[in-house]
């Protein structure tokens, strides 16, 4: 009698359990974001990250939240950014950058949150992965190595007569220094000889690109964290040299701060590390999963004709009929 009186109360609970569980399961992933600092490269690979991400079944608001951060490019707030993110317990970690992924490595090693890396050029040099054949224990991603022997063929195209190319970097930064061990070996086959001139801090950017007046036919500007985010005052100290610069990034040819540039597209390089994270979402080990690296077909050229022409240049007949230009 006792059990049938309260039989609807027994499975009144059994089925708001039932919605519970429902509702647990329904919970979305979490994904936080480590982003160095706002920029248009950086910015478009996380716009890329989550259009791959919601391709392959991961829609934003249902199936997966981001948490998303930056410090600003100062690196010391980097480790408190990491372990703010981590306190959320998220599936996965996307860092964006080579010092917020080395720093994330570290921090997260045993964690059992696997990270994802993008805007990194040479993750074996940085030692986030073992080869360019493998990914790392709870690490891999896609990287914006340039083909460097493509962006000499382009600066020679833009500049004919251009036999030296001055090369700006930072010492203390592995994607700088292995670019330019790149552009060294690819420089002779392309009939350039690299002059290259360190740059470690930003009040020293005029000093050190004044320094390559006379020294450089034309200046590339690789994909650095230093450089970049101070690539008007680079570009300022090139004009006075008189040296045109071909920039890793378009934004600044847009802008109307630099004349060329023969760039990786970050949003493919975003869409690569989203497929990438989708796989280890479904349970793919990141071990597994080499670092993607972009092909040619992932560059692309600008110039901006104004700008050519403040630095001392034209453009040139071996341009004619690329559609590369800004205006």
């Amino acid at each position: 009698m006792l059990k049938s009186k309260f039989g609807w109360l027994s499975g009144i609970v059994v089925a708001g359990a039932l919605m519970a569980a429902g509702s647990a399961a329904a919970e979305p992933i979490r994904i936080g974001i480590a982003n160095f600092g706002e920029h248009p490269q950086l910015n478009a690979s996380i716009d890329g990250f989550k259009k791959a991400l919601a391709d392959n079944g991961f829609v934003e608001g249902t199936d997966v939240v981001y948490t998303e951060s930056h410090t600003n490019f100062d690196a010391s707030l980097v480790p408190q950014m990491i372990q703010k993110l981590q306190s959320e317990q998220p599936k996965l970690i996307y860092t964006v950058t080579t010092p917020v992924s080395q720093i994330a490595k570290k921090a997260l090693a045993g964690s059992g949150i696997p990270v994802v890396f993008t805007a990194v050029t040479e993750p074996v040099a940085a030692k986030l992965v073992p080869s360019w054949d493998a990914g790392d224990e709870g690490m891999t991603g896609a990287t914006d190595l340039q083909d460097v022997g493509a962006v000499m063929e382009f600066a020679k195209k833009l500049l004919p007569n251009a036999k030296r190319i001055g090369v700006p970097y930072n010492p203390g930064e592995a994607n700088d220094v292995a670019l330019l061990e790149k552009m060294k070996e690819a420089a002779p086959a392309a009939g350039f000889e690299v002059v290259e001139v360190g740059v470690d801090n930003v009040n020293d950017i005029q000093q050190r690109i004044a320094s390559l007046a006379g020294k450089a036919d034309v200046i590339y500007t690789p994909a650095s964290n230093l450089l970049q985010p101070a690539i008007a005052a680079v570009a300022a100290a090139a004009r006075q040299a008189g040296i045109p610069i071909v920039n890793s990034d378009d934004a600044s040819v847009r802008d109307g701060i630099v004349p060329a540039s023969f760039a990786v597209n970050y949003n493919q390089v975003g869409l690569a590390a989203g497929k990438i994270a989708a796989e280890i979402l479904k349970g793919k080990d990141p071990k597994e999963i080499p670092a993607w690296r972009p092909a040619y077909e992932d560059h692309a050229p600008l110039v901006n004709r104004d700008v050519l022409k403040e630095f001392g240049a034209e453009v040139p007949a071996s341009l004619d009929g690329c559609e590369c230009f800004t205006n």
